[in-house]
This record gives C-alpha cells, sequence and structure tokens, in this order.
C-alpha cells in the first residue's frame, strides 16, 4: 500500500459529532452499490501454514492474507466495510498498537471501516494470537 494512490473510497464513513471521535475505526460505514464479499476470519500463518512470531507480526500476516483474498475477487481495501478482530489479549494489542497501526497502514491505507475487537481464549489454531475476519463491498 505505500506509496499506491487510490481515488476517494467509494464508500462513506459514518461519525456522528455525538460519540466520540473514533482512533483506528469507523463507527459505521455507508457501502454505495456494488457486490458483497464475506472474508473468513483470516490467521497469521502463511501458505505452509507456519505462523509468524508474536501479535504484531501475526496481525501483519493475517491482514496481508485478507488482502490476499479481497485483491483476487477484484477489490481494495476501502472497499472494506466492516471488520471483526478476535485476538487471545487485549492487553497485547493496546501495547504493540504501534507496530500494528504500521501493519495496518502497509496494507490498508488509512481507510478503517467500522470494527470491533473481541478477546477469546482461544482460536481454532493453537498458535493463532490474532483472526481477522471482515465484510468489503465490491463496486461492480
Amino acid at each position: 500500500m505505500t506509496g499506491s494512490v487510490h481515488p476517494e473510497p467509494p464508500h462513506r464513513r459514518i461519525d456522528p459529532a455525538s460519540l466520540p471521535p473514533p482512533k483506528g475505526y469507523s463507527n459505521g460505514v455507508l457501502a454505495a452499490p456494488g457486490r458483497t464479499l464475506y472474508l473468513a476470519g483470516q490467521v497469521g500463518w502463511d501458505r505452509e501454514e507456519r505462523f509468524a512470531e508474536g501479535l504484531a507480526a501475526q496481525v501483519d500476516q493475517a491482514l496481508r492474507n485478507l488482502v490476499a483474498v479481497l485483491t483476487e475477487a477484484g477489490g481494495r481495501p476501502e472497499h472494506l466495510v466492516s471488520m471483526r478482530i478476535y485476538t487471545r489479549s487485549v492487553e497485547a494489542w493496546r501495547a504493540q498498537g504501534k507496530a500494528i497501526g504500521e501493519a495496518w497502514r502497509r496494507h490498508l491505507g488509512r481507510w478503517y471501516p467500522s470494527m470491533t475487537l473481541i478477546e477469546v481464549p482461544r482460536l481454532y489454531d493453537a498458535p493463532a494470537l490474532v483472526e481477522i475476519e471482515s465484510v468489503a463491498v465490491v463496486p461492480a
């Protein structure tokens, strides 16, 4: 994503002035017409199912995987409208926020869909520290 230039996002962020200003997410996204793509939860592993070491590295790989699915469908990061992030530790997420933010910008630029961060005791694959699922609306 670094250095790439994309047209204005087709979807509109909805952030009412009556709510605290969002930091790293949108309160809502009004999707433009298009094809809906449901992206399965992506974890921080590569093609050989090797997990990256540490939360920030797994977020980086999970976002890379998410963008691969999105791109395969003809979409771009700004077509994401919602995201659910499951993490094994919200505390670790906060502590590694800077590195996670850098990974985010590397793969998704400065577009922030509506999001929810959920702490879970375990994910399906035991080494997974994060799983990211999303919905995109890709313009026709």
